[in-house]
C-alpha cells in the first residue's frame, strides 16, 4: 500500500490589499506518495510559488488542510513550523543561496550538525550527498570557485541533508544554461528517486516537467493534472 506523504484539501490563499482581494489558491486538492515525482507548471503569478511556500511551511493557508509526513502543517504553531522546516522539507531555490566563506562540503553539512548531528556524521552524510550529484572531487572548494550548476549541484545536495520527507524545488534550473540545466535536472531527480524523496518542482521549463512522473498545472487558482 502506498505511504502517502503529501495530502492538501481545499486549500486556499487570499491576498488582501487596500484595493482588493486577490483569490490566489481556490481550494486545491492533490496528494503525492512516498518517492513520486511531480512539476507543477502555469503562468507567472498563478500561484506556484506560494503553494511550494505553504507546503515548506514558509507561508500559511487561509483555509484547507495541509499534511505532510504525518504532520497538520495548517495546525502547527510557529515555533513548531520552523522545527518541521529543519527536518521534514528540503528546499532548493532559483539562486543557490550558498554561504560564501564555507566549503561546498560545510555548506551541505552545516544544516545536519545544527540539526544536531554530531560532526563526524555529518561530514560522511554531506560526502555522500555530494557523491550523488558527482560534486565530491569539488567538496573543498568554495562557491565563487564553483560553476553555476555546480552551485547549484551542491544546493540539490544541501536539501537532502537532515533527510526531508519532502524536497521542494522552485524554478531550480532558472539561473542555468541549457546544458547546465539538463544536467542539474538529471541529477535532483536521480538523487531524490535513489532516497525515496517525495520531490516536487515548480518549472517553467518543459525539460525538467517532463522528467517528473507526475504532472500538475495551476491555472485560475486550481490545480489540474495533466499526462506526461
Amino acid at each position: 500500500m502506498e505511504n502517502t506523504i503529501v495530502r492538501v484539501n481545499a486549500l486556499v490563499k487570499n491576498y488582501t490589499s487596500a484595493a482588493e482581494t486577490l483569490r490566489i489558491l481556490r481550494g486545491l486538492d492533490f496528494s503525492l506518495a512516498e518517492g513520486a515525482s511531480a512539476a507543477i507548471t502555469g503562468g507567472s503569478g498563478s500561484g506556484k510559488s506560494t503553494l511550494l511556500n505553504i507546503l515548506g511551511g514558509l507561508d500559511r493557508a487561509d483555509a484547507g488542510e495541509i499534511t505532510v509526513d504525518g504532520t497538520r502543517l495548517d495546525r502547527l504553531a510557529e515555533k513548531h513550523l520552523t522545527r518541521y522546516r529543519r527536518r521534514s522539507a528540503g528546499f532548493i531555490f532559483q539562486f543557490h543561496y550558498l554561504l560564501n566563506d564555507f566549503t561546498a562540503l560545510e555548506n551541505v553539512m552545516v544544516p545536519a550538525y545544527i540539526a544536531g548531528l554530531s560532526k563526524k556524521a555529518a561530514v560522511a552524510t554531506a560526502r555522500a550527498l555530494l557523491a550523488d550529484v558527482n560534486m565530491e572531487a569539488r567538496a573543498d572548494h568554495l562557491p565563487q570557485q564553483l560553476s553555476g550548476g555546480e552551485r547549484q549541484r551542491v544546493a540539490v545536495a544541501r536539501s537532502m541533508v537532515n533527510d526531508p520527507a519532502v524536497i521542494l524545488a522552485d524554478e531550480p534550473t532558472g539561473n542555468l544554461d541549457k546544458e547546465n540545466a539538463a544536467i542539474v535536472t538529471r541529477l535532483l531527480y536521480e538523487a531524490a528517486e535513489k532516497r525515496s524523496k517525495t520531490l516536487i518542482v515548480v518549472t517553467h521549463d518543459e525539460t525538467v516537467a517532463a522528467r517528473a512522473a507526475r504532472r500538475f498545472v495551476l491555472a485560475d487558482g486550481l490545480l489540474s493534472e495533466h499526462e506526461n
